[in-house]
């Protein structure tokens, strides 16, 4: 395991991460993959995402919810309620050229680690705040989580049945994607200084990224109206022509997307579509829908997909999370990711998503143990061992050596 990250892309960026949960770590993580120098500043009981995790997926204590965004990463632990605390970060803030905080508005200024003291500070950081609605306006106090922010935005309306209610992502979309924008944020800012020595405040929110997921939709709505009716059975969107969305068979489901009227008249032996015209998917919508959703339940899966394979029928099985694992192409792209934990045995996370001369970055560092680099990040800013020790003593900084949980 490489980890010095000296044959990496962002092997001479340091930074400094004060994240938890999804989104703040998820960012940090994609420059931490491609090389960064990434230090995570955690308190003494660690960050959240330590001690919570979806679907209570625990390993032998550690949660996999840590565990997916936290690797090629270093940790130390601090106090930052106490002065000692702050004046470390300030100082660590102070070599660092990325600086990475989704603590809610306000927090980091009190702190004395906002945007405008560190700047003055190091005038070449670039600063990224991951927010739930922004660093302003009428929401700056609520709470911004995906499934909250998938419902403000509208994209719980887009799909599900007409009968039902609203359907909501069954994946924090919205926090992936807001962590994918601030990582691509803090990279133009770290292009620019190398033309102006100067750094820059990025802004990545919840809010704006879920509006950025509806670029399509939102679109459409505000050039031309309403859009169409949610339909039932379910479609797949309230904006493309039918067919489109997910279709019982004889024995499953498949999912049929944007097809010639005439085309599926002939595959599906349903000379009656012929009625609507070419462009009948959109003229005569739930029609087709309806007539399609008909012809599809009479055969099974297996049955269709040979039909459309011939036929060049766009069309994709509906799979359950057993049949992604094994999928040919899933393994071919090497999405997963086998981790050795100390005192947890393998955890499999998520690859990073990216291939570059087709290969995904190395795993440097296996997500760190609570104040695992506490003592080597503090002798590389310049204490000496005196000092760290008495303020491991003092409980101003803790590491995991010094008992502290993993």
């Amino acid at each position: 395991m490489n980890e010095k990250g000296d044959d990496t892309m962002l092997n001479n960026i340091k930074v400094l991460s004060f994240t938890h949960f999804l989104q703040g770590p998820s960012a940090v993580q994609m420059l931490a993959d491609t090389g960064a120098d990434v230090i995570k500043v955690e308190p003494a009981h660690g960050a959240w995402e330590r001690q919570w995790a979806g679907f209570d997926a625990f390993v032998e204590g550690v949660s996999v919810f840590f565990m997916l965004a936290n690797r090629n990463q270093r940790s130390i632990s601090l106090d930052l309620q106490t002065p000692k605390g702050r004046e470390i970060a300030q100082r660590l803030a102070a070599e660092a050229d990325v600086l990475i905080e989704n603590y809610r508005p306000g927090v980091m200024d009190k702190l004395g680690l906002g945007h405008d003291a560190l700047s003055r500070l190091n005038p070449r950081l670039v600063y990224c705040s991951c927010t739930g609605y922004g660093s302003s306006g009428p929401y700056l106090k609520r709470p911004g989580q995906d499934l909250l922010l998938q419902a403000m935005s509208g994209l719980t309306t887009l799909s599900g049945d007409a009968k039902a209610g609203p359907v909501p992502v069954g994946s924090a979309i919205v926090d992936q994607h807001a962590a994918v924008l601030a990582a691509f944020g803090v990279l133009a800012a770290l292009y620019e200084r190398e033309s102006t020595g100067k750094g820059k405040k990025v802004e990545s929110n919840l809010l704006n990224a879920a509006m950025d997921l509806q670029i399509e939709p939102f679109c459409y709505y505000m050039n031309k109206g309403p859009l169409w009716d949610r339909a039932s059975p379910a479609m797949g969107s309230r904006f493309h022509g039918a067919p489109y969305g997910v279709y019982q068979t004889a024995d499953h489901w498949i999912a049929l997307s944007i097809s010639p009227i005439p085309k599926l008249a002939q595959v599906l032996d349903r000379p009656d579509l012929l009625q609507y015209g070419e462009r009948g998917g959109m003229t005569h919508r739930q029609a087709v829908h309806a007539a399609v959703g008909e012809a599809l339940r009479t055969r099974t899966t297996e049955h269709w997909m040979a039909v459309f394979d011939a036929e060049g029928v766009w069309y994709a099985p509906v799979n359950d999370y057993e049949q992604v694992e094994t999928d040919p192409q899933v393994l071919h792209n090497d999405v997963i990711l086998p981790i050795e934990y100390p005192g947890a045995g393998t955890i499999r996370v998520l690859q990073h998503p990216v291939r570059y001369d087709g290969q995904a970055p190395a795993l440097r560092r296996v997500p760190p143990r609570l104040g695992e680099h506490t003592e080597e990040v503090l002798r590389e800013a310049g204490y000496s061992d005196a000092q760290i020790g008495a303020w491991l003593e003092e409980g101003v900084a803790k590491s995991c050596d010094a008992g502290v949980a993993p």
